[in-house]
């Protein structure tokens, strides 16, 4: 009955490490960390580039690059939004600007 029982302990113990799975910081610092070590960088280096490469931002995938017309409706609507406007001026302002650029 106890071999049963701790087998279902591991079971359980896979299937909940499976349910979590790593953060976007924690994969970068796996990823710093690895890269830290193949350079061979060791304390004061080793912090300074830890430090580096976590604040770094990583670069935009093709994939989630704005097409001209979203960077248009974005800039756009920025621009509606500092000059506060609302309702049909918003949208006479928006259908103009979206038009001219």
């Amino acid at each position: 009955m106890n071999i049963v029982r701790a087998s279902l302990l591991c079971v359980g113990l896979l299937i909940s490490a499976q349910g979590f799975a790593a953060t976007a910081q924690q994969n970068k610092m796996t990823t710093c960390n690895a890269d830290a070590t193949a350079k061979s960088l060791k304390g004061d280096e080793r912090k300074a580039f830890m430090s580096t490469c976590l604040k770094a931002t990583p670069a935009v995938p093709a994939a989630t690059a704005l097409t001209p017309q979203q960077e248009k409706m974005k800039s756009c609507n920025a621009d509606a939004a500092s000059k506060t406007l609302k309702g049909d001026a918003r949208k006479t302002f928006m259908s103009d600007c979206l038009k001219k650029k």
